[in-house]
């Protein structure tokens, strides 16, 4: 009797774990959380709408994040690129003079760098009302050599949406970096060309992550912006705003476009 139950057990075993790895599974994506392995958002796409995220350019590679809990953070935070009222928290990518300042006002909660101090590497995840932020460290092309975990990707989480801002990026990126940024939605791009990548390489940086919404960042000027839609032709759908600021939601997301936001 013992030796004929044997097999029923261990098939009940196998739909529990099973069963237990489906949910563990279900589980990290309704949370929008980093998953090795997952690329474009594909996964994500059961998640219910919870609200709208509203983005603004503030210029060069900053922008106003706003949640629908009214939990506010401002990104690669200079102290010029500024919003009318003291965000929640500030990123900074790393120690360049226009993506971060040491002046910062006392009135910010939270400020998190992209680089750490000591030469270590900056290490990023906290929950501030209804925005998660995290980060991943990336390294630095410098003359002579190479910053090693220079410059962090922030990843920031707020109803449902997961918003990417690639800071000062200078490689493709890892399987390691594509598993800890998780499946993005929103993709905040430097476009250069120079000081980042060279535009063919952000591309292929784009091909990696495959997020459904691209906005341009850090593009200078019109040349720059204009040569770098070019390359996208046939990738993307693009769309030219007249105001700095957009408002994206899951259950409104745009599939493969390109938002040019002034500013840049």
């Amino acid at each position: 009797m013992e030796r004929a139950l044997r097999p029923l057990r261990l098939i009940a075993f196998c739909l529990l774990s099973f069963a237990m790895l489906i949910g563990a599974v279900s589980q990290a994506v309704a949370k929008c959380v980093p998953i090795a392995g997952l690329q474009g958002g594909f996964m994500k796409a059961a998640l219910p709408a919870v609200g709208t995220v509203r983005l603004t350019f503030l210029g060069h590679s900053s922008f106003l994040i706003e949640t629908p809990g009214g939990v506010t953070a401002i990104t690669d935070y200079n102290g010029i690129h500024r919003a009318d009222e003291l965000p929640d928290i500030v990123t900074m990518n790393n120690a360049h003079e226009t993506h971060y300042t040491d002046f910062v006002d006392p009135g910010i909660e939270l400020v998190l760098r992209g680089w750490d101090p000591a030469g270590g590497m900056a290490d990023h995840e906290l929950q501030f009302g209804d925005l998660k932020v995290w980060n991943v460290a990336t390294n630095v092309r410098e003359y002579g050599g190479t910053r090693f975990n220079g410059n962090s990707i922030f990843v920031f989480e707020a109803a449902g949406l997961c918003i990417a801002h690639l800071g000062h990026l200078h490689h493709l990126l890892t399987d390691r970096d594509l598993g800890e940024l998780g499946a993005i939605d929103v993709l905040l791009v430097p476009v250069d060309g120079t000081f980042t990548m060279a535009q063919e390489f952000m591309v292929q940086v784009l091909d990696q992550i495959l997020a459904p919404v691209v906005i341009p960042m850090h593009y200078f000027s019109a040349s720059n912006l204009t040569r770098f839609l070019s390359l996208l032709k046939g990738r993307y759908e693009v769309a030219v705003s007249e105001t700095p600021s957009v408002e994206v939601s899951r259950r409104d997301l745009p599939y493969r476009k390109v938002l040019v936001l002034p500013g840049g």
